[in-house]
């Protein structure tokens, strides 16, 4: 559907879809506005059933159907949020569900799809192709095609995220909101303008994937990689969502993925609560960009919780890594009884403990009778670590700290 986008496109949404999602709560976070010098609201949308705020414009489009469309079905190509928000309320809504899924997405996700009633197609290598197989099996089957932001009634749905936010802390000054296709950031900025207030929206984005960002700021740049954010990498904006971005966008960032990783885990570390890379983005953006936001109230959208588990705990011991609480030191010794003893007397006069010890004696560029260990191991803190190399290099050890990337 086409036309533009009005606050009462979105409260209508909010009025159709009711109690049907959850209400989120919108909290302080007085920790992570210590850390950033903003006063940071976050709006928990990873607690809505599916675990993301994707449920909204889902439901506000099936709302919109006629008795043949709900009769015949709908179809979306999907492997993220939307495949299990649209899946949910059409089961919800006795609507069936066809979604398309590329043939490589995570069966975890398939699995998740097919819990809340979708039916799953896999077909193509690609969402790109998933997205076209979608389309001929729409027009052969007479169903509904809806797409998971570059509609309108989807962007409305997902607009009631902002009114809940500002009806909750209307002195926000700034939105800062993640762009994958644009359907969040249309909906939500569209109550922001609409506001007697002047209220920022800022829109973020992960390097990786700067599609949006690229159109907005007029530059050229690649899209493509492993991104921590799959939600939100999108390698073409939609056309009607970013028609409503010229509108109602101050200004777009982007972010690395260090700053993801290290938002993943600030939020559950600090606020108890699990979020996705996409999810997180917006708390990435003040990680990076912290000049932008500082002494800004700053709402946040915590867009959704679906994360690997095995993802969530590598993102967490990277982060101490780079914290300095984790470390791999690699050290040449000499291959020789009581060599690996002699070092290990100086991390228990450290208190460093001892996680992994990896002996390398074939595969390195020393005289026959030297080796390579990598020990792994865990600390109070980055000084601590410190400490512990400092006396190794002054009993003569060359050691080195394997850094990540």
């Amino acid at each position: 559907m086409s036309g533009g986008l009005t606050l009462d496109d979105v409260r209508a949404a909010a009025d159709r879809i009711g109690d049907a999602v959850v209400r989120t709560p919108t909290m302080y976070s007085k920790t992570l506005s210590q850390i950033t010098g903003a006063d940071i609201w976050l709006k928990f949308e990873n607690l809505q059933f599916t675990a993301a705020y994707k449920e909204r414009g889902a439901l506000n489009a099936l709302l919109h159907l006629n008795e043949e469309q709900r009769a015949r079905g709908v179809i979306a190509a999907s492997a993220g949020n939307h495949s299990q928000g649209l899946s949910y309320h059409g089961t919800r809504l006795s609507v069936p569900v066809t979604i398309v899924m590329p043939k490589p997405t995570p069966t975890v996700k398939i699995m998740q799809t097919e819990a809340v009633g979708g039916n799953v197609v896999l077909e193509g290598e690609t969402f790109d192709e998933a997205y076209a197989h979608a389309r001929k099996l729409e027009a052969e089957l007479g169903l509904t095609f809806v797409h998971p932001f570059d509609e309108r009634n989807v962007a409305a749905g997902q607009g009631t995220v902002a009114l809940e936010l500002l009806e909750d802390v209307p002195e926000i000054e700034t939105l800062v909101v993640p762009i994958g296709g644009g359907g969040l950031i249309s909906g939500m900025g569209t109550v922001a303008k609409a506001m007697e207030q002047r209220i920022d929206v800022v829109g973020v984005q992960a390097r990786l994937y700067p599609s949006a960002y690229a159109r907005f700021k007029g530059e050229d740049l690649p899209s493509g990689g492993d991104t921590l954010a799959e939600g939100i990498a999108v390698k073409s904006p939609g056309t009607y969502t970013s028609t409503i971005i010229d509108k109602v966008v101050d200004d777009m960032v982007l972010v690395e993925e260090s700053h993801l990783e290290e938002a993943v885990a600030l939020l559950l570390q600090i606020e108890k609560t699990v979020v996705e890379g996409a999810g997180a983005a917006g708390l990435a953006a003040i990680l990076a960009h912290p000049a932008k936001f500082r002494g800004r109230k700053v709402g946040l959208v915590l867009c959704g919780g679906n994360i690997d588990t095995r993802l969530l705990a590598n993102v967490l011991l990277r982060d101490l890594a780079r914290s300095g609480r984790i470390a791999r030191l690699r050290l040449h010794l000499q291959d020789r009884p009581g060599a690996l003893f002699k070092i290990m007397r100086e991390f228990n006069a450290h208190n460093v403990n001892i996680l992994e010890i990896y002996h390398q004696r074939i595969f390195t560029n020393l005289p026959a009778k030297g080796l390579v260990t990598d020990i792994e191991c865990e600390a109070r803190d980055r000084a601590q670590i410190e400490s512990l190399v400092s006396t190794l290099r002054q009993r003569g050890y060359s050691v080195s700290a394997v850094e990540l990337n």
